[in-house]
């Protein structure tokens, strides 16, 4: 007789749940690309002159903006879909593609271009407010954050079902810890230290590159190229 532990097999059994699975999916892929840490350098360059009321007046601003946006495009993502004609498999690979290149810019410990032109830092600490533009976005909400939720949404047979609901919770719970991690960034950065975000980040980068590849290997399954196991 085989002993198992029960432990082991209810966890075992829980991450099988569809709903625990497909959250855990949706909550990773948002966060890793929204990557609020990656943003903590750039953030107190731009707040740098301010004072700890008006910091967190601009982190909950940031976090806000990135909240708003991307629970915009997941709402009217399948309406994306139906205007443009665009096919889900399409958009995987495309998808796919974008977060790949994200994640191997964050391998290197460095923010993508797509989450950060060169200037960006500089044009944000000439403005009186860069709450919204760039720190909402792109350097939250930027192109690979959106494209994520776009994919997961193209997923979901309708609006309002248990999968839609994981995808807006998992947006809400990205875009508070990240005013959580941008209004706490001085403390951030003196417990982690440099070296510290550039390891997380390198961390997250490893798994956004394994989720890029799964996007690009459902596109190509749905297709027909790859054969469904």
């Amino acid at each position: 007789m085989i002993w198992t532990n029960p432990a082991e097999t209810a966890l075992r059994e829980l991450q099988q749940a569809p709903l625990v699975r497909f959250s855990v999916l949706a909550l990773s892929s948002i966060f890793f690309l929204v990557d609020p840490f990656a943003a903590i350098g750039s953030f107190l360059a731009i707040t740098g002159s301010f004072d700890e009321q008006r910091r967190r007046r601009m982190a909950r601003k940031a976090a806000l903006t990135c909240f708003i946006v991307l629970t915009a495009f997941a709402l009217g993502g399948q309406y994306i879909f139906q205007m443009f004609g665009i096919k889900l498999p399409a958009f995987e690979i495309a998808g796919g593609l974008i977060l790949m290149l994200i994640g191997l810019d964050m391998l290197e410990a460095k923010r993508s271009p797509t989450q950060e032109a060169h200037g960006d830092t500089e044009e944000g600490a000439a403005k009186e407010d860069a709450g919204i533009v760039p720190l909402g976005i792109p350097m939250l909400a930027g192109p690979g954050a959106i494209s994520s939720v776009m994919v997961l949404v193209g997923q979901v047979p309708n609006l309002w079902n248990w999968e839609m609901g994981a995808i807006l919770g998992s947006i809400a719970v990205t875009a508070l810890v990240s005013y959580w991690v941008l209004a706490g960034a001085s403390q951030v950065r003196r417990v982690l230290g440099d070296t510290g975000i550039r390891i997380l980040v390198r961390v997250m980068g490893l798994l956004l590159v394994a989720l890029a590849m799964q996007f690009f290997v459902n596109g190509l399954t749905d297709l027909g190229v790859i054969p469904r196991v």
